[in-house]
Formats: C-alpha cells, sequence, structure tokens
C-alpha cells in the first residue's frame, strides 16, 4: 500500500500537538492553528507555546500554518482534531469543492452541538463526504503520555478499511501502536460517550467515594456505553475491545484526563464557568452530555449515568444528592 507524502491536521490543541509529534516520523505534515501568533512562535522555537510545551516540532518535516486552505490542498488526508464546539466555525471558510476526494478522520471525540451530530454524520451532511472517506482516530491513548513516548494504542476506523490501514501505517511508530476497525459509529460514539462518564468519576471521586465504587461505576458505564451504541448502530462489536473500554477505562481514570479534572472540580463544589476557566482547556463531555440527552430522546437507552451528569451540569442539582440516588441504580 503506497503511503500518502502528506497528511493535514487541524488544531491547535494538545492531541492535535500529539498527532503532528506521531505522524512526522513517518511522512510530512501540513500543520492548521488558529492563532497566527501561536504559528509564528512554532516556527522560530520548534515547539507549541500552550499545549505539550516539551514536545519538538520537526520544522523539516512540518509544515505550520494559519491559512486553512493552504494547510489542506497538499493532502491526501486530514485529521481533525478541534473541539467539537468550535468545528464549524473552523471549516467555515471551506467549500465542498475543497473536500472533494479527501480522506477525513476525525480525532474529535465529541458531537457538533447545533446538529446533534456526531463529526462522521456532520461532514456527511455538511460536505456530501462520502460515508466511505470518513474515518475516526480514538484511543486509548492521552496526548501526553504521547509526548513522553510512553507505548500507547491507537484504533483507526473507516467503513472502507483500507483508507483505515493507510492512516494506521503512518502512525505506527516505536512507541505508537494501531488497530484498525470498520466500526465508524460505535468508535465515535464510545469516544463521546467515555467523556461523560469520566467527569461522573471526577465527581465521584471528590465526594468520597472509593476505588471499590468505581469499579461498579465502570463496569456499569460499559453496558451504559454498549445499550446506546447497539441501538444507535446495531452491528456486531465486541464492546470490551480497546477502542470502548480501554479508550473508558483511560479516560476515567487517568491523572491526565481533563474530563475527570473538570468532574473533580465539580464535585468540589465549582461552578461549571469556574471550572472551565481554571482548566484552561475544553471538556468535551461537557458538551456532549447535553447532546447525548437529546439524542437519546429518539433511542430511548437506559443511561442513569449520563442523566446524572446532565442534572449536575445542567439542572444544577445537588452533586451528592444526585450521586447518591445513582449509587441505587448501579449494581
Amino acid at each position: 500500500m503506497k503511503k500518502p507524502n502528506n497528511v493535514s491536521v487541524i488544531g491547535g490543541g494538545s492531541w492535535a500537538t500529539a498527532l503532528v509529534k506521531i505522524l512526522s516520523n513517518n511522512c510530512r505534515v501540513n500543520w492548521w492553528l488558529r492563532n497566527k501568533s501561536n504559528v509564528d512562535f512554532i516556527l522560530k522555537n520548534k515547539h507549541n507555546p500552550s499545549y505539550l510545551t516539551d514536545v519538538t516540532i520537526n520544522i523539516d518535516k512540518v509544515n505550520v500554518t494559519d491559512n486553512l486552505i493552504e494547510a489542506l490542498k497538499k493532502s491526501e488526508i486530514i485529521i481533525l482534531a478541534v473541539p467539537s464546539a468550535f468545528l464549524k466555525d473552523s471549516l467555515k471558510e471551506i467549500s465542498k469543492e475543497k473536500l472533494a476526494g479527501k480522506k477525513i478522520f476525525s480525532a474529535i471525540k465529541g458531537i457538533v452541538p447545533d446538529d446533534l451530530l456526531i463529526v462522521g454524520e456532520y461532514l456527511q451532511h455538511a460536505f456530501n463526504v462520502p460515508v466511505n472517506n470518513i474515518g475516526v482516530v480514538t484511543g486509548p491513548c492521552h496526548a501526553e503520555e504521547v509526548a513522553m513516548e510512553r507505548l500507547s494504542y491507537l484504533t483507526v476506523a473507516c467503513n472502507n478499511v483500507e483508507n483505515a490501514k493507510m492512516l494506521a501505517q503512518l502512525l505506527e511508530c516505536r512507541f505508537i501502536k494501531t488497530t484498525v476497525s470498520d466500526d465508524i459509529y460505535g468508535t465515535e460514539y464510545s469516544a463521546v460517550l467515555k467523556n461523560v462518564i469520566a467527569i461522573a468519576s471526577g465527581i465521584c471521586h471528590s465526594l468520597g467515594y472509593g476505588d471499590n465504587f468505581h469499579a461498579v461505576l465502570i463496569s456499569n458505564a460499559i453496558r451504559e456505553i454498549k445499550r446506546f451504541v447497539d441501538e444507535a448502530h446495531p452491528i456486531n462489536r465486541d464492546i470490551n475491545d480497546s477502542a470502548y473500554l480501554g479508550d473508558l477505562l483511560v479516560t476515567a481514570y487517568s491523572q491526565f484526563s481533563r474530563n475527570r479534572l473538570f468532574g473533580s472540580m465539580i464535585g468540589k463544589g465549582y461552578s461549571v464557568k469556574a471550572a472551565q476557566m481554571e482548566m484552561n482547556m475544553i471538556a468535551e463531555g461537557y458538551y456532549a452530555v447535553k447532546c447525548i440527552q437529546e439524542i437519546n430522546k429518539k433511542f430511548e437507552v437506559d443511561m442513569p449515568i449520563c442523566n446524572a451528569v446532565y442534572n449536575i451540569l445542567y439542572l444544577n442539582k445537588n452533586a451528592r444528592v444526585e450521586i447518591a440516588a445513582l449509587t441505587e441504580l448501579l449494581n
């Protein structure tokens, strides 16, 4: 299989920075960041001033730009790594024609809020991207461990498995192993839901619930995720695979999980706004839980953990009371 010469990464955050680091081992990377001052800083100092500042960017292999059209035009593969809430704004200057024939992979792990669509569905609706040219890059993998070159695993999913293999080959390196899948809907929804669960995990930790309870929480959570993804896209999948269960575990337990940190702050009594301001990062689960609540009106899946997180974040229910009620629903 012929490797593409160029891949575009869209986004300037920690995960985008980690992906650029990985990909530059195997190909040229066109890296778009919105902030021109960050572009100029990276070109001069060879690292991102805002995220993963210890990661050295190989400028000989990475074309850093704030011109989105320039970043896209030379690449056969595009990886989207901006927060889901900002995706539409990031792509507003791009026409359907600019994406024609491109293979587009989402590394976003969120839902486009106004449209209530996972990123793959949004690309189909807004840009007429064929489903076989849409894919997902998911974990279990935290950007911070990629920065430290700790062994990590990625799952690349696409209906056209050859496209998944093409990107997986570019992501393989000394500290990254890859798996391919054809389950674009299940892996993407699962990546969204695990962020919500991680918020619940953080809330429970701050409220004083221990490891014994967290084991019950996560075992219930993977069943909750399975119920939802099986209803949203019923195919034969093993929910215990790393793309589902593994990604849930690392996001719910890791010190690097921003969603767990966000939940932990909520459990300590922070308001949503105060927690967001102090983190200076996007916790995708905050936006996702509201979207899932709306989407689930169609599916009517039993989702007590997601419901509890929604009640705390959006209905201002007392976290201690809400989690106490949740404990009665788990087994």
